[in-house]
């Protein structure tokens, strides 16, 4: 068993434009990287995203604000908002983020080592996948 109390000395990591994200994305860890886990709340303002990318054992995103997407590799983006739960199976390639007008909030549980990809481009990011 392992307590990890508070969040002290935690602090906020801004990304984009790297290596992971596209757009302005908070991340805040809720506890170290912890035998094959990571939990994490991600904010994602409007157009943020990130890149595909896939979990070696699976990831589950808990929507607790705002408005977003979700995508899988040969799939349509879906709507996902406040209260919604997704379970992204192990190594299925895909991205999420904030929708075009709305940030998007939710804690990641991601399991097992993240393989990270390429940039979704403006051409599979909605609206313009939805033509």
């Amino acid at each position: 068993m392992k307590v990890f109390h508070g969040r002290a000395g935690a602090a906020s990591e801004r990304r984009g434009n790297g290596d992971t994200f596209t757009g302005v994305v908070w991340a805040d860890p809720v506890m170290p990287s912890t035998d094959g886990v990571t939990i994490n709340t991600v904010c994602f303002e409007p157009g943020g995203r990130t890149y595909w990318h896939s979990h070696e054992r699976g990831q589950i995103l808990q929507v607790t604000a705002g408005q977003g997407w979700i995508c899988v590799e040969g799939g349509k983006p879906e709507v996902i908002r406040q209260g919604d739960v997704v379970w992204i199976g192990p190594n299925e390639r895909h991205w999420h983020g904030g929708s075009a007008d709305s940030f998007m909030v939710h804690i990641a549980t991601s399991l097992g080592k993240s393989t990270w990809q390429e940039a979704v481009s403006e051409h599979d990011y909605p609206p313009s996948a939805l033509r």
